[in-house]
């Protein structure tokens, strides 16, 4: 059996910059500002960094950033739950195709790895068609600030719902981002980028992850389970 693990924006879906509005008004709801929230670069970065960057020069630490985490990503759910809806949040090319063969083998386990807060991930998927019970485990933004953290995560739960552990070598994490390629490294998983995000294709060529796709509807013809 193998572990496929998929991150969200850039890779599965693409909500348009719902999730960045939605952020900024989370900030500024909770926090009192949502400074840099529209044009910080947010690319393969967990939640809890993103605002640790955002917010450090107010004196907010990220153990105290975590302390609130719960609050922060039930307003933040909120608001994208609230506005979603007005914007064309879409599929990748090939993602819905290739979750639903997936889901009919009995020989994999399906999860996420995203940098989202646990509350927006299902919202952004139900948003794109997809059903979030397709994914057995999952792993999120708002656990640490760390993405590297966030395939252990997954592994330990996948571990759990299965009965059986994955080892290295039989996990796959596929990502559109260098941050992406570079967490799949952290556990020793095979690592699959996709061109459907916003890094330069030749950053993701220079970081040699194990296989480099177009976008999704390759998956399967490239990939070996």
């Amino acid at each position: 059996m193998k572990l496929l693990l998929f991150d969200l924006d850039g890779t599965l879906i693409h909500v348009k910059g719902a999730g960045r509005e939605a952020k900024a008004r989370a900030m500024a709801g909770m926090f009192g500002t949502d400074e840099g929230a529209r044009s910080h670069p947010f690319g393969g970065k967990t939640d809890w960094n993103i605002l640790h960057d955002l917010l450090a020069d107010k004196g907010y630490t990220t153990a105290a950033l975590g302390a609130v985490m719960d609050e922060y990503q039930a307003l933040m759910a909120h608001h994208l739950a609230a506005i979603i809806g007005t914007y064309p949040a879409q599929p990748c090319p090939g993602a819905l195709e290739l979750i639903a063969a997936l889901r009919g083998r009995d020989d994999v386990c399906l999860g996420v790895v995203t940098g989202n807060v646990q509350a927006t991930a299902p919202i952004k998927l139900r948003a794109c068609g997809f059903d979030p019970d397709w994914f057995a485990v999952g792993a999120y933004g708002s656990e640490s600030p760390q993405r590297n953290d966030l395939p252990r995560l997954a592994m330990e739960r996948a571990a759990r719902h299965t009965g059986r552990t994955f080892a290295p070598a039989e996990v796959i994490v596929t990502g559109d981002t260098l941050a992406d390629i570079a967490c799949a490294r952290a556990v020793g998983a095979v690592a699959v980028a996709v061109l459907t995000g916003f890094e330069a294709p030749a950053a993701l060529q220079a970081a040699a992850p194990d296989y480099l796709l177009p976008d999704l509807t390759h998956f399967l013809a490239q990939v070996p389970l």
